[in-house]
């Protein structure tokens, strides 16, 4: 069995007197101490002994990162701030150090406290880190009667999503902001969003903040199907009803990685990003115009983790990870790009093309001889005024095919 030489310890806000007698030991018999942020005084007064050496991420995470993996096999006990597996060090570690090589210890996250402390039942609250992250995954979450719960990275996080909520329509909802949380200096401070934006009130840098939405906000649903106002487009946009039918032929799933070829303003891949999950996604777009509607679309929708690829495809596809799912909105006929597409699928993965003119109909008519899958054509039409009265304006019909690779023909 492999020896568990990296200890990872959560530590709350009242330091070392937070640890169980067990995660004490731990740190007491490393080699090796690795401090978090904001963890620069924890060991003062803990009669740490002179042998021992001490890290600190603030040196630079690569090089301090490197360092640790070069003691692998010896005692290093990493210390954190709560939940180190919850948007913690903790996680980063374990894409480098297997399971069964790490022993850790949490802490209450903050949270865990920040709910307590609020009376706000846990599974019904968005828990997201704003730490060192685009403030801008925020608006996904933004919602009438959403309550979230953010780590930050201090004052400054707490005044932009004030601002933020207050440019969104989210002005009435209550912010609190919770300052060292199980330590000798908690303080709790709540008012509303467009108070705060005014007239902060003094709150310290080690904070957690709480949104409780003002239910009289704009709604944009997490589900597929966005209104097509909701997106900066040039009319080339997969429009609400088809975009709600392809999104549910792709099937979202945990962590899966779409990619979204031909992705014009980015409709799919932002409402595949939407759907959570750990889901990722790649647009692939050559036009210099569109990739930036696509940014745009991404940050104001709250999916900047969104990955752009300005490039026309094929092309664009080269060193790409293999997808689970792919999407072809603009290209099909080009020459090799449904071919480098299909050859990069994952076994069982599934792509979904959409088609409006006769010859990229009649190309997914001679694919789906060759690969078998789904035909389906979607003719939609809306209430528009004629004079006086109300008639029906159609929309252009749009064929969609979805193929599983692996499936017989």
């Amino acid at each position: 069995m492999t020896r568990r030489w990296l200890a990872i310890i959560g530590v709350g806000d009242n330091g070392l007197a937070s640890l169980t007698p067990e995660a004490q030991a731990l740190l007491w018999q490393a080699e090796t101490i690795v401090l978090g942020e904001r963890l620069d005084g924890v060991l003062e007064g803990g009669h740490l002994p002179g042998l021992k050496r001490v890290l600190n991420w603030s040196g630079g995470f690569r090089e301090t990162l490197q360092e640790v993996l070069k003691l692998r096999g010896t005692p290093v006990t990493v210390l954190a701030t709560g939940d180190p597996m919850h948007f913690g060090i903790g996680a980063t570690l374990r894409r480098y150090v297997s399971a069964d090589e790490m022993a850790v210890l949490p802490s209450p996250s903050a949270f865990s406290l920040a709910a307590a402390r609020l009376g706000w039942p846990l599974q019904s609250v968005a828990q997201i880190s704003l730490h060192g992250r685009p403030l801008s995954h925020l608006n996904r979450h933004l919602l009438p009667g959403a309550r979230i719960l953010a780590l930050t990275s201090g004052v400054e996080t707490v005044r932009e999503a004030a601002n933020l909520l207050v440019r969104r329509g989210f002005g009435a909802s209550v912010i609190t902001v919770l300052d060292h949380m199980g330590g000798p200096a908690e303080r709790i401070t709540a008012m509303s969003a467009e108070a705060f934006a005014t007239e902060a009130p003094p709150i310290s840098e080690f904070n957690t903040l709480a949104i409780d939405c003002a239910a009289d906000g704009p709604l944009l649903a997490p589900v597929p199907g966005l209104p097509d106002e909701a997106f900066v487009h040039d009319g080339q946009l997969t429009k609400r009803e088809v975009r709600a039918a392809t999104l549910s032929l792709l099937a979202p799933f945990p962590n899966a990685l779409l990619w979204d070829v031909g992705a014009g303003c980015g409709s799919i891949a932002v409402e595949w990003l939407r759907c959570g999950m750990g889901t990722q996604a790649v647009a692939i777009e050559a036009r210099a115009e569109r990739v930036t509607m696509i940014r745009t679309n991404a940050e104001t929708l709250g999916v900047p983790d969104l990955q752009v690829v300005e490039a026309p495809a094929p092309e664009g596809l080269e060193g790409l990870d293999a997808p689970d799912r792919i999407f072809i909105g603009g290209g099909l006929t080009h020459a090799g790009v449904f071919e480098d597409c299909w050859a990069a699928l994952k076994p069982g993965g599934r792509l979904v093309a959409n088609a409006v003119t006769i010859e990229g109909e009649a190309r997914l008519a001679d694919l789906r001889g060759l690969h078998g899958g789904e035909l389906t054509r979607i003719s939609v039409s809306r209430g528009a005024p004629v004079g006086r009265y109300c008639g029906w304006k159609p929309l252009m019909p749009v064929t969609i095919w979805s193929v599983t690779k692996g499936e017989s023909a």
